[in-house]
């Protein structure tokens, strides 16, 4: 199953390349891992009537929560784009302050911002690590700081350590995004765990684990938790699948605030049920291939992807090699060269102060990004997933080789 849409460049076999004809073999950026469990979980959820937010999503929510430790709590949602907007919601945040996030992710970690009529507050990047770096962040924080948003790029976690004490120093909140980060750790933890205000996860179909579309909050903070539950459907203080296996009174329910539109599916839940399962074998499936990656590019003009001090603390979500400026070739003519291989790859990202509406809007400039500036115009997201065959990483890695060659 290939993914198409605006996060995944199509795969493509054009015209040959320097003298070379394409082959046979075509590797896509991404394909989806659904075993036979998952699709029977959805079978069963479709015999039994109850397709909407229900049982299958409380157990979700639950066996989540679990796995993450820490004494969080876990609130399933449509989306991680969604979860972070009710995450800033429940903190408060409002017309008149800033929330400080890195340049370098996708656009809803900014534009949730948005939502709240707040303003984001853009920041560069860690050269080695592509996350946020403490230091800068703390020369942008203004009395009108509400909120740090970090982004654990690639799923390499941040520096929460560091992240947190600011965070504490200056009274600020952190919601993370949590999109490429699962299972991942920073300091032998969870990220989720380590006492931000909240942390949010992505099942959208590309991650690490999916519901197709979805996401996760976690956060140990009740009073949070309590909001977060009531806006993600339209501000009812009861859930439907409650009105509805309650007794007595079942139809009625009260609207306390104007909320959204935010419920996971119990299709979606029982997906990610069979996903959370074998999270920790699909992760180990991803790091094979990462590894086999590095050792074949180590003698390549680039630069690999940054690894975690833990042994396992990566949740090696994204491969992305950058191609220097000096290397015998540019990034785009590697592009081009996968192109003629039928390789598929992508981009993860085009900074934000890059983009048209953040740029103008901000007044933002590539000369106060230098390193996302740089590592835009020269990073380039290589096919990791589980379900690889052998002769698809083979592919791949011969693909890359002969394109410097």
């Amino acid at each position: 199953m290939l993914l198409m849409g605006d996060k995944q460049r199509r795969n493509m076999t054009a015209s040959s390349v320097q003298g070379s004809q394409p082959e046979l073999t075509q590797v896509p950026f991404f394909s989806v891992e659904l075993s036979d469990a998952e699709m029977h979980a959805v079978e069963q959820v479709l015999r039994s009537g109850w397709l909407t937010t229900g049982q299958q999503t409380a157990l979700f929510e639950r066996e989540f929560a679990d796995f993450i430790g820490g004494g969080v709590q876990a609130a399933a949602v449509n989306s991680n784009t969604a979860g972070m907007h009710l995450a800033l919601e429940a903190l408060g945040v409002k017309k008149g302050d800033e929330v400080i996030l890195p340049t370098l992710t996708f656009t809803a970690t900014a534009e949730v911002v948005r939502y709240l009529n707040a303003d984001p507050v853009f920041v560069d990047v860690d050269p080695n690590t592509k996350c946020m770096d403490s230091e800068v962040v703390a020369r942008k924080v203004t009395s009108r700081t509400r909120a740090i948003m970090p982004v654990h790029f690639g799923g390499l976690a941040c520096d929460m350590t560091a992240l947190g004490d600011l965070a504490r120093d200056a009274g600020l909140a952190i919601v993370e995004d949590a999109a490429h980060a699962f299972p991942t750790e920073h300091a032998g933890i969870l990220v989720g765990s380590h006492g931000s205000d909240a942390a949010v996860f992505s099942f959208y179909a590309n991650k690490t684990i999916t519901t197709g579309e979805g996401g996760m909050i976690v956060s140990r903070n009740e009073e949070l938790m309590r909001r977060v539950r009531v806006m993600r459907l339209h501000g009812i203080d009861r859930d439907v699948f409650g009105r509805h296996t309650d007794a007595p009174s079942q139809w009625r329910y009260d609207v306390v605030a104007p909320g959204f539109k935010y419920n996971l599916t119990d299709i979606g839940a029982a997906i990610g049920r069979g996903q959370l399962a074998r999270a920790y074998a699909l992760k180990a499936s991803r790091k094979r291939i990462a590894g086999l990656y590095d050792k074949a590019f180590a003698g390549l003009p680039v630069k690999r992807p940054p690894r975690s001090a833990e042994e396992d603390g990566h949740s090696h979500h994204l491969y992305v090699l950058e191609v220097p400026d000096n290397a015998p070739i540019t990034r785009d003519q590697l592009m081009t060269f996968l192109d003629s291989r039928g390789i598929g790859y992508s981009v993860h990202y085009i900074p934000l102060h890059q983009l048209s509406y953040w740029r103008d809007r901000y007044s933002l400039r590539d000369e106060d990004f230098p390193v996302a500036t740089t590592y835009a115009r020269q990073c380039i997201s290589l096919p990791l997933f589980p379900s690889m065959k052998d002769r698809d990483i083979d592919s791949v890695i011969a693909a890359v080789i002969d394109a410097f060659s």
